[in-house]
C-alpha cells in the first residue's frame, strides 16, 4: 500500500492511473476505521482497479464546542487494516496541506444542508462538502464511497456532485450494525458501558416504525409519535433532537406515505451524539 501525505503527490498519482484507463474507487473517512468503513472498502476494490482511502479528521466540520480535539485517532490500527485489505492507495494529509495559510474558499449546499443534523450543527455541512469536493479533485476518483447512516451526508454530496459537474458516481452503501442493531459509529467509543447498552433503543424504535409504515395502520403523525415514546422511554437518551419520517430527496418531513421515505433519528445520551436511520419503500 502507498501511503501519501502531500496533495499534489496525490493528484500527479492519481492522474497516471487514469491516464492507463485505471478506474479509481475513493473511500473519504477521519480515521478510527470499523467494519463499516471496511465494507466501503471491500466494494471500493470490488468495483474499481485501484482502491484509494482517505484518512482526514476535517476541522471545518467541527464547530466550535464539538469533539475535534477528542475525535478517535488511531492511525496505526487503520494502516494495518487497510494493508490487510490490501488496499493501493492512503491519502493521510494534514491540515496544514489541506488548509493552507490564506484559504478562504468553501462550498455550500443550500436548502438541504440546514435541515436535520443541520439544524443543529450549523457549518457542518459546509465543511463537510468543502472537504469532499477537495478529496474529490484530488483524486479525481471513479467512484467516491459513503455510508447510508450518514444519510444527510450523501443527500448533500450527491447534489454537490450534480450541481458542480463532477465527473464521479456517488455510491452509497448500506449501513453496517452491531448485533444488538446499533449502527457502527467511531464515535460509539464514547459510550460506556450502560450507554452502549441502552443506545440499542435507536434501532428498535426504527424497526418498529418501518413495521407500522408497512403495515399501512400508521400515519407520518403517527409514526413520529412512536419513535418518540420509544426513545423518551429510554432513560439515558438525555435529548431526542430529531425522530419522523422524511422525504428523501428534500429531507423535509412527509406529508404522502408513498415511494421511498427516510425514517430518521439523532439523540443524545449526555454528551455523546448519535444518529441513524433507515429508508422504508412503500
Amino acid at each position: 500500500m502507498e501511503i501519501i501525505r502531500i496533495p499534489r503527490i496525490m493528484q500527479d498519482t492519481c492522474k497516471k492511473y487514469l491516464l492507463k484507463g485505471r478506474s479509481i474507487g475513493l473511500v473519504p473517512t477521519m480515521g478510527a476505521l470499523h467494519e463499516g468503513h471496511l465494507s466501503l472498502v471491500k466494494r471500493a476494490r470490488t468495483e474499481n482497479d485501484i482502491s484509494a482511502v482517505s484518512i482526514f479528521i476535517n476541522p471545518t466540520q467541527f464547530g466550535p464546542s464539538e469533539d475535534l480535539d477528542r475525535y478517535p485517532r488511531d492511525v496505526e490500527n487503520d494502516i494495518k487494516k487497510l494493508r490487510a485489505q490490501e488496499v493501493d492507495i492512503l491519502f493521510l494529509p494534514d491540515n496544514l496541506l489541506m488548509y493552507p495559510k490564506g484559504f478562504v474558499t468553501y462550498v455550500e449546499v443550500t436548502a438541504i444542508s440546514g435541515k436535520l443534523c443541520g439544524a443543529f450543527r450549523p457549518g457542518h455541512f459546509r465543511g463537510v462538502a468543502t472537504v469532499v469536493a477537495k478529496l474529490l479533485n484530488i483524486a479525481s476518483p471513479t467512484r467516491a464511497y459513503f455510508g447510508q447512516k450518514d444519510f444527510q451526508q450523501t443527500v448533500v454530496i450527491r447534489r454537490m456532485a450534480k450541481d458542480l459537474d463532477l465527473d464521479v458516481q456517488i455510491v452509497v452503501c448500506p449501513t453496517i450494525r452491531e448485533q444488538d442493531g446499533l449502527a457502527m459509529s467511531s464515535r460509539n467509543l464514547y459510550l460506556d458501558s450502560r450507554q452502549r447498552q441502552a443506545a440499542a433503543a435507536i434501532y428498535k424504535c426504527l424497526s418498529a416504525a418501518s413495521e407500522a409504515l408497512r403495515s399501512g395502520t400508521a400515519s407520518s403523525a403517527e409514526t413520529k409519535k412512536i419513535m418518540r415514546e420509544m426513545l423518551a422511554g429510554e432513560p439515558l437518551i438525555t435529548n431526542i433532537e430529531y425522530a419522523s419520517v422524511y422525504d428523501t430527496n428534500t429531507l423535509d418531513e412527509a406529508d404522502q406515505m408513498q415511494g421511498e421515505v427516510l425514517l430518521a433519528v439523532a439523540v443524545r445520551m449526555g454528551e455523546v451524539r448519535l444518529i441513524d436511520n433507515t429508508v422504508v419503500n412503500l
